[in-house]
């Protein structure tokens, strides 16, 4: 039961996946706390400093026993989280206490456990990532041949269809996907540094013995299960480090932001909508709306991630010489906010792109509004042919078409440049012809070969790396 007479933050209990609430959790961080602490400890006894093994399986016993309010009570007192939560373990594991955090500063189990959950955040998100890309890639190939107004300038333009229009979302995705891929793999820890990065610490402890430092540090990012880390830090793992991971967030909120509005589009003419519930009320006062709350929602998530990179970029050009505290109430706000609202549209995203519904007889309306003017090249082609003038086709072409724009624009008629057409002799040899020349088909290129060749050398690639997570559904709270 939420407690109503404060405020609750909506991206936990609106939008975003219990699995991305959780993954940023006070649980799931003092446990990485607690895991850092027993392979310090453990690769120290290793490396010969009096710690016995019955001291780190002390600390084994106690690593997902969160003793919170005892942890609680010590903050209060000593004003320090980490310390709190070094004497809470303590209070568990009482002979390991004098050993926990032997060497370390705050920031060894503080970045490199911000690292992992923003490792396994970044994991979350890709699998929903290429979920989206599954369903968009089975939209595109479903309407790869239905022929629809392309728009440039939001102006009708040359036909496209609404497979080859869903590929464009589909690439914006791919980048991202590519961009997401490299930041993961690039991704280091912190590492066993010290207070300022200089190792000292260890220094003193190994008595000098450098090798022993390089090979401590070593067996603890092995033991978290990575293989890499920063040659060099201050304090903290470098800020800039969260910058390009917000630069990613906001990219992939980039993408999802203009495939919402150009559904919030179509659905304004009436030719694609989002998903409507049975008994979902598109306004309170207006009964027949059927609002598209879905993109809406998808937008106004997308425009507070894309907002987030510069406030990171600032982040990473304050820190003064080794470090300055004046990131840290920040960044518990900004990296997992990011993600937590990056989760939520795409939930919003899977749940839209599996359930568009495709209005196929309005659309052929809307080209039909359009393709007498589109056609009208391919009519006065048709007529050269046959012998005629071109210059003298072009200028009847241009009276007949002002006419019939006059219709439409100002009359309010349905356009008939056609039938202006067929009722002027200069056109005589093509009348019985313009059926087959009007068909829209005719008028959409390579766009459905592009579909298939697009999905099949940039999509199918990705989804096959990733078919083992393919499956996810888009499920929304409210």
């Amino acid at each position: 039961m939420l407690d109503n007479s404060v405020y609750q933050n909506p991206l936990i209990t609106r939008y975003a996946s219990k699995e991305m609430a959780q993954n940023f959790g006070e649980e799931k961080r003092i446990k990485l706390w607690r895991k850092l602490w027993i392979a310090l400890a453990e690769s120290e006894m290793e490396l010969g400093l009096n710690i016995t093994k019955e001291q780190v399986e002390e600390l084994k016993k106690y690593a997902e026993d969160i003793n919170f309010e005892v942890a609680e009570e010590y903050e209060k007192k000593l004003r320090h989280d980490v310390m709190a939560h070094v004497h809470a373990y303590g209070s568990q594991a009482t002979t390991a206490m004098p050993i926990i955090h032997l060497g370390a500063t705050s920031c060894f189990v503080d970045c490199n456990s911000e690292i992992i959950i923003i490792n396994d955040a970044l994991e979350i998100i890709k699998q929903k990532l290429v979920n989206v890309m599954d369903k968009l890639k089975n939209f595109a190939l479903k309407y790869k041949d239905l022929p629809t107004l392309g728009f440039t300038h939001l102006q009708p333009a040359q036909l496209t269809t609404v497979g080859k229009r869903a590929t464009l979302w589909l690439q914006d995705l791919a980048m991202d996907y590519n961009n997401l891929v490299h930041l993961q793999n690039s991704i280091k820890l912190r590492g066993v540094k010290g207070t300022t990065g200089t190792q000292a610490s260890f220094m003193e402890l190994f008595n000098g013995d450098q090798e022993k430092i390089k090979e401590l540090e070593k067996r603890v990012v092995s033991k978290l299960g990575f293989d890499k880390v920063y040659g060099v830090t201050g304090q903290t793992y470098p800020r800039k480090f969260d910058y390009n991971v917000t630069c990613v967030l906001s990219q992939i909120a980039q993408s999802a932001y203009k495939f919402s509005n150009d559904i919030r589009i179509l659905q304004n003419m009436k030719e694609i909508e989002e998903p409507f519930g049975k008994n979902q009320i598109g306004s309170s006062a207006m009964a027949y709306k059927r609002n598209p709350m879905r993109s809406e929602r998808m937008g106004a998530l997308a425009r507070f991630v894309i907002s987030l990179p510069m406030n990171n970029a600032i982040t990473a050009s304050t820190q003064w010489f080794e470090r300055t505290l004046d990131d840290s109430a920040n960044r518990r706000i900004v990296n997992a906010q990011a993600f937590l609202a990056l989760d939520g549209i795409l939930n919003i995203y899977l749940n839209v792109s599996e359930n568009l519904v495709v209005y196929e007889k309005v659309i052929a309306k809307h080209i039909n509004a359009e393709l007498p003017f589109m056609a009208t090249e391919n009519i006065m082609m048709e007529c050269v042919k046959a012998g005629g003038n071109r210059q003298e086709l072009h200028e009847r072409i241009r009276v007949l078409s002002m006419e019939a724009g006059k219709t439409v624009k100002v009359e309010g008629k349905e356009n008939n440049l056609i039938d202006l057409i067929k009722a002027d002799e200069a056109f005589s040899v093509v009348h019985d012809k313009l059926d087959k020349i009007l068909d829209a088909k005719n008028f959409i290129g390579r766009a459905p070969v592009q579909t298939v060749e697009f999905i099949e050398s940039e999509i199918d690639p990705i989804l096959n790396e990733n078919k083992s997570v393919l499956g996810q559904k888009g499920e929304l709270k409210v």
